[in-house]
């Protein structure tokens, strides 16, 4: 009973508000527009930081199914930051290319290896964790599709190629014996979709971004058995950042 009569002095008080002063009531609701002459720009810079879920797709090797000392193999989750500053060129009402000149991308990867025999020596577990470090200086090239501004919103979707290269992969590392080693580089596509809000004096674009390695960054050495059991790796990774311009 309290609840409906609560609601039906606000219900009312609305109604005077509308009526006595309709002119303030629709000042409030109209949206004023900040930065107009933003996107007319030839070019615009950001700062970029965001946290990104990356994991590797991998394929086994025949000798996977040959031998009994590895039982699973399974690519673990793990969560990284980005960092990273982005140049913006105007090609048309609708279309921007953008890269990131300065891109930063700290990972790392996992593999959860379950033994037959673990080594105890090597402080192995029946199940192992074995963690692959990343510090990944990315150039990606991008074309950026963007709707309509409503108001101070703006919807937008990006699709491009990367090239990468990883300052911690450890493929010429010679005491690299219990771990697996990758090669420095890398390359694949990338999509996703964002949103730029637009405020008084900055924009802020949250994105969400999927990216796919298309080479294969396994270094494979048959004598260590965390690597003769794996032969294609891949990398994939999802995206979240928020951008200031």
């Amino acid at each position: 009973m309290q609840y409906l009569l609560r609601r039906k002095i606000i219900f009312i008080y609305v109604i005077i508000l509308g009526t006595l002063c309709p002119s303030n009531l629709f000042a409030q609701l109209r949206t004023e527009l900040n930065l107009p002459d933003h996107d007319d720009k030839a070019f615009h810079f950001g700062i970029n930081l965001g946290m990104n879920r990356s994991h590797y797709s991998f394929e086994h090797h025949p000798r996977f199914l040959q031998y009994d000392s590895v039982l699973v193999v399974e690519s673990v989750n793990s969560t990284g930051i980005n960092l990273a500053w982005l140049v913006n060129m105007r090609l048309g009402n609708h279309f921007d290319l953008r890269t990131y000149p300065l891109n930063l991308v700290f990972t790392e990867k996992a593999f959860e290896y379950t033994l037959k025999y673990p080594d105890r020596l090597q402080t192995e577990d029946s199940v192992t964790l074995k963690k692959v470090q990343g510090i990944t200086l990315a150039l990606p090239v991008q074309i950026k599709f963007s709707s309509d501004r409503i108001n101070n919103l703006k919807v937008y979707m990006m699709a491009g190629g990367k090239l990468e290269y990883d300052f911690a992969a450890n493929k010429g590392d010679k005491n690299a014996g219990n771990l697996i080693k990758l090669n420095k580089i890398d390359y694949g596509v990338e999509a996703g979709i964002g949103f730029h809000f637009y405020f008084p004096y900055f924009v802020l674009s949250p994105e969400l971004k999927l990216g796919w390695g298309f080479k294969n960054v396994h270094s494979r050495d048959p004598d260590l058995k965390f690597s003769n059991t794996i032969d294609r790796i891949n990398s994939r990774t999802l995206t979240f950042s928020l951008t200031v311009e």
